[in-house]
């Protein structure tokens, strides 16, 4: 945000409007991935897929959360990572320049519950960062990390990724809101996306062209998984289901010629899919 004479200028970032509301792409930040994670896919196939993507194998991951505005209602879909695991950690400065306080938000639309996700949940003091928000999130999401016996069978990075989850999603204690799915606020509609968690969770504004779609984390190397969509990676709980969920939403996406927004997009934020032939291919909007 800076100040010229008596008017604020807000800096900008990539928005679209949907109705009566607008969606603003905020990055927190990028984290590190290798490639190794995917499965399904030959390593080479994959750095030539990154490669005609404009990227290379050590490209680092984007991490993007959006802020949703409209119908007296300001809305963030995920928290990004924070700063946790050395992950992201920009979103706290770049909400103001956004031209919102995180006191403003109302509601938190969680997608999962992965570290990159819900470490922008809490401040350095482990408290809510989003102190006057609702965390909505999908009942099987939130009944999977709080399962002791889910823990007791994980390993240590999962472990850890438990600690934090747990953490989160105890902040906000009475606030939070779980949820199966239908409108979960007024033109927004929640779409479990199984697979990469239990409860993972798209958000839909609006309706066939005139629409954004939240897809969570249906990919994670866009260059790779668009085109191979029976990829996916280490990460998912259960990767044949996330590669049934990733087609189907790439089928949706591509009909209805939905705009896309998600957390491993570009910094551009947006993104459209389409289907030429038998292939798919992501273009990047704005």
């Amino acid at each position: 945000m800076k100040k010229n004479g008596a008017r604020m200028e807000f800096e900008s970032f990539p928005v679209r409007k949907v109705g009566d509301y607008t969606v603003t792409a905020i990055s927190d930040g990028y984290l590190t991935a290798s490639l190794d994670l995917l499965l399904n896919v030959d390593r080479h196939e994959a750095s030539a897929l990154q490669r005609r993507g404009g990227l290379n194998d050590q490209s680092p991951m984007h991490i993007n959360s959006y802020l949703v505005r409209g119908g007296g209602r300001t809305v963030l879909v995920d928290a990004g990572a924070g700063g946790i695991k050395q992950w992201g950690g920009r979103m706290a400065s770049c909400l103001p320049r956004a031209g919102v306080r995180a006191s403003e938000i109302d509601t938190i639309l969680l997608t999962h519950a992965h570290p990159d996700h819900v470490g922008g949940l809490l401040d350095d003091s482990g408290r809510a960062a989003f102190p006057n928000a609702e965390l909505v999130v999908h009942e099987r999401e939130v009944a999977f990390w709080e399962d002791d016996s889910n823990l007791a069978h994980a390993n240590d990075r999962a472990r850890g990724n438990f600690q934090i989850a747990r953490r989160a999603l105890d902040a906000y204690g009475g606030g939070l809101r779980a949820l199966r799915g239908g409108e979960v606020l007024p033109g927004i509609s929640a779409i479990p996306l199984p697979g990469h968690t239990d409860g993972h969770t798209g958000y839909l504004i609006g309706s066939q062209s005139e629409s954004v779609f939240f897809w969570g984390d249906t990919v994670h190397f866009p260059a790779v998984q668009v085109t191979r969509p029976d990829a996916s990676v280490a990460l998912d709980n259960d990767p044949v289901r996330a590669a049934e969920t990733r087609s189907q939403v790439f089928e949706m996406v591509s009909a209805e010629r939905m705009t896309v927004a998600g957390p491993h997009l570009t910094d551009r934020g947006f993104a459209r899919v389409e289907r030429l032939g038998g292939d798919y291919w992501i273009t990047y909007e704005g």
